[in-house]
């Protein structure tokens, strides 16, 4: 089946993997999810992520990340922002900040796919794909 929008499909995954205290998750593999989850992993969001090819088809394997009991959950909201209908962009001034800075925004920008703090320093706007708190 056609998905018109994988990075809301790619966080919905996410989100009912997390809500149902899976282990890991996946997640067709693309160049724009392949550095979502990155910057998750980086900035702390999962534990890890695998490539894992099945022919010429790939897949990203996520593994989710919880506290000390699976109760606790490390991602507590992912929204996604700029949808394919309404694209949102932000220029350097006007970059959000998630929850006072306690989220992330993720933004893709020329230089790349980067959260709002990076961004900031390097002083560059874009569109803004998704909020993670």
């Amino acid at each position: 089946m056609a998905v018109n929008d994988p990075i809301a499909d790619m966080l919905t995954r996410i989100r009912n993997a997390n809500t149902a205290k899976h282990d890991t998750v996946d997640v067709p593999a693309s160049r724009m999810k392949l550095s979502i989850a990155q910057i998750l992993l980086d900035e702390g969001y999962i534990k890890k992520f695998d490539v894992i090819e099945e022919g010429s088809f790939k897949t990203i394997r996520i593994t989710l990340k919880y506290g000390a009991d699976k109760n606790d959950k490390i991602i507590s909201g992912l929204q996604r922002i700029s949808k394919p209908g309404l694209r949102v962009y932000a220029n350097r001034e006007d970059l959000p900040k998630v929850l006072g800075g306690l989220g992330i925004a993720i933004i893709s920008t020329n230089q790349g796919v980067v959260t709002d703090k990076k961004a900031r320093e390097l002083k560059i706007g874009g569109e803004v794909l998704c909020f993670v708190w």
